[in-house]
């Protein structure tokens, strides 16, 4: 595959009323041109679980490859993130932010607070992220080269992973 299609939904309370505020598209946007993605939905929301699981369906309606998140993992009441996505997930892929924290750990104990969740839903892999830009560079660059591979195998690919 030559291109990747990428979705990206920012959770922020904040950043929603002041959306000019947001740092993460950008970092987002560097990032995956390295492995032939494109940035083809944004979208800022508030903390809301119902309004989560609601844009996480509609972009896995959609035709992007990964949808990734950004915000919402940490430890406060209002993060709710990876529950709204366990909810929409068919299945989830556990090991995905287990990289991602053992990566992390290199950088901050804190990062063993993070709640990340990695799944698919219709054929659509959905990565959450932190909603630092320094741990989403962190944790984006890391994983980055596995997305065309996981995608390649979402979409259909018979190729045995060990080649």
């Amino acid at each position: 595959m030559s291109e990747y299609k990428f979705a990206l939904l920012v959770l922020s309370d904040s950043r929603s009323k002041n959306p000019s505020s947001d740092k993460i598209k950008p970092i987002v946007e560097e990032l995956i041109k390295n492995i032939g993605g494109s940035l083809d939905f944004y979208e800022i929301i508030p903390d809301d679980s119902e309004l989560i699981k609601e844009k996480l369906i509609f972009f896995s309606s959609q035709a992007v490859d990964v949808i990734l998140t950004s915000g919402g993992t940490g430890l406060f009441e209002r993060d709710v993130t990876p529950s709204a996505t366990k909810e929409i997930l068919e299945y989830e892929i556990p090991a995905i932010p287990q990289a991602i924290l053992y990566n992390a750990l290199n950088s901050t104990k804190r990062a063993m607070l993070s709640r990340m969740v990695a799944g698919v839903r219709n054929h659509k892999l959905i990565i959450n992220l932190p909603g630092s830009p320094k741990a989403v560079r962190e944790d984006l660059e890391y994983i980055l080269s596995v997305i065309p591979h996981a995608v390649d195998k979402l979409q259909g690919d018979t190729t045995p992973c060990a080649t």
